[in-house]
């Protein structure tokens, strides 16, 4: 996981990170939803028992001419897609439009391709006995998240706790690999059509609040919308057994009726004298 993850609840049961800090928030279904901004250096989990990996970074990189010819084609490609795009205006679109947008569907599933955009893990990672798995739900219009949970850690004598399965959205990529953020600035509520009871689901921004680790921080501060990382989702109720979870789209709102900044207290932690 990471140097120094951080997770912000509501009382809807989503969930989402920012800059490694999670965000939270309750709901009926058993999972939480995940939104994640600014990253930070993430080391590779390494079980209780295994011995580190102690290769030079360079001894690590597999080497291929041909793909690298082929790879700097695509960069030098999207690079240039950039630099169209920047001057058609934010996003690629009119600036008209980007400010006249109200409602934007991020993400729906109408196909193959649309699930490479997605990274499925459990606890298995940590040697523990849950299972996750993706596909697409019926006439290939929506996803499919389903499998088993186990709570039960696993038997190696140091890991006390485990039971989790994940959705997690892969983060976008600029040419040349850079990392890019989505910005939901113009929007103040997320928009989800899942299964569950098919009514879309409306869950304002300013509902989530930090958490990490399962507890509550008491340094709160709103979501920086201008810096999303990626959106998941994560069970981990202890209710073992099968579960599933079908999503036809998740899209964003700008509701206008909803005022609300944040819904929870702020306050320093060492307040001025």
């Amino acid at each position: 996981m990471a140097v120094s993850k951080t997770t912000l609840k509501t009382l809807f049961g989503v969930y989402g990170i920012i800059s490694r800090q999670t965000l939270l928030l309750p709901s009926t279904l058993r999972c939480s939803v995940i939104l994640s901004t600014r990253s930070i250096y993430e080391r590779d989990y390494r079980r209780p028992g295994q011995p580190p990996d102690t290769r030079w970074p360079w001894q690590k990189i597999q080497f291929d001419f041909s793909k690298g010819v082929e790879g700097i084609k695509k960069h030098i490609g999207l690079l240039k897609d950039e630099f169209v795009l920047r001057w058609t205006g934010p996003e690629g679109k009119p600036l008209i439009e980007h400010m006249l947008e109200q409602t934007r569907v991020q993400w729906e599933f109408r196909g193959p391709e649309s699930l490479s955009q997605w990274v499925v893990s459990s606890d298995q990672e940590i040697g523990g006995r849950s299972e996750a798995y993706i596909k697409l739900g019926k006439n290939n219009t929506t996803c499919l998240l389903y499998g088993t949970l186990c709570s039960a850690p696993p038997r190696d004598g140091e890991t006390r706790y485990s039971g989790y399965c994940t959705l997690r959205s892969k983060q976008p990529l600029a040419s040349f690999d850079r990392k890019k953020h989505y910005d939901w600035s113009s929007f103040n509520t997320l928009h989800m059509r899942i299964r569950g009871d098919g009514r879309p689901w409306m869950i304002p921004f300013s509902k989530f609040f930090l958490s990490s680790r399962g507890r509550i921080q008491d340094d709160q501060h709103v979501l920086w919308l201008d810096k999303v990382k990626s959106i998941g989702f994560t069970l981990g109720d202890k209710a073992d057994g099968p579960f599933q979870l079908e999503i036809d789209f998740i899209g964003l709102c700008n509701d206008l009726a909803h005022t609300e900044e944040f819904a929870y207290e702020l306050y320093k932690r060492n307040p001025e004298v």
